[in-house]
């Protein structure tokens, strides 16, 4: 790997995606310039595996020198070569009992295989995650069949306005299995449940280590709290003039441009090419 070898983590949603969950010509061509230049690509989301890949792909992000960080820092998968490089998952038995504690509340709550969203109730919720991410889902009858395998994440998901909801069920649940798990928000109405010390930030240390190429060549976008240790890990932390109140002290530069007008592609020509 050269010396000059630089790398870019981004967010998807309110990131490299705007809100019609495409990405602007703008952000293609310097995606492309900079791969092209022989520097790495990494799309770095909560997503599920499954829908992840879609977005990378559409993106052009599924070429030699791409790489995919989902469920939050817990997979890590190379699309070039399909194959998986790093994945910590949580044990069936703990998610079981989130399951149905979530379920006791009337608090939506899912899970995934490789190709799908499995969920025991047909929610609203449901449906709003399975659209905007454009994955199919599955009803089951039973938490366990939620989660035919160890998990590599849980979410919990309410409406914008019920949030104290899911903050209870943070504070009175999950709270009960630290050191297994942790939880954090990645907005008002989605509770990320994953592996204890999983964090996309997390990722982006692990990865940089694996690539060898040195943390100060590292470049991270984000805009949501689950952008937050992703921020901090790498050596510059975008964060997105769009983004949620409060993540701008997390990073060191706050794009001109918001995800809807090229932001990604500010950060590129500024980080990544800046000697180019």
């Amino acid at each position: 790997m050269s010396v000059d070898t630089r790398i870019l983590f981004t967010d998807l949603d309110g990131t490299l995606l705007n809100d019609n969950k495409e990405v602007t010509p703008g952000n293609q061509a310097a995606i492309d310039e900079a791969l092209a230049r022989g520097h790495k690509i990494v799309v770095c989301t909560g997503r599920p595996l499954a829908s992840a890949r879609v977005c990378a792909a559409k993106a052009g992000l599924d070429k030699e020198g791409c790489y995919v960080i989902c469920f939050n820092g817990g997979q890590i998968y190379d699309p070039y070569n399909e194959k998986n490089v790093y994945g910590k998952t949580f044990p069936k038995e703990t998610a079981v009992k989130i399951i149905r504690e979530a379920l006791k509340r009337h608090l939506h709550i899912q899970s995934y295989s490789d190709t799908e969203i499995l969920a025991v109730r047909d929610t609203e919720e449901l449906h709003k995650y399975a659209d905007t991410n454009r994955l199919p889902y599955k009803l089951v009858e039973t938490a366990e069949e939620v989660v035919p395998e160890d998990p590599y994440k849980l979410i919990a998901i309410t409406t914008a306005e019920d949030r104290e909801k899911n903050d209870r069920f943070q504070r009175e649940v999950i709270s009960q299995y630290a050191g297994e798990v942790h939880s954090f928000f990645s907005n008002d109405r989605y509770q990320e449940i994953v592996p204890e010390g999983i964090s996309k930030g997390f990722a982006v240390r692990w990865f940089c280590d694996y690539m060898g190429i040195p943390i100060e060549n590292s470049v991270a976008a984000g805009d949501a709290q689950n952008d937050v240790e992703m921020l901090k890990a790498a050596h510059v932390g975008a964060v997105m003039c769009n983004a949620f109140p409060g993540i701008a002290e997390y990073g060191n530069y706050v794009t001109e441009h918001d995800n809807n007008h090229d932001g990604v592609a500010e950060i590129i020509h500024k980080f990544i090419l800046k000697d180019a």
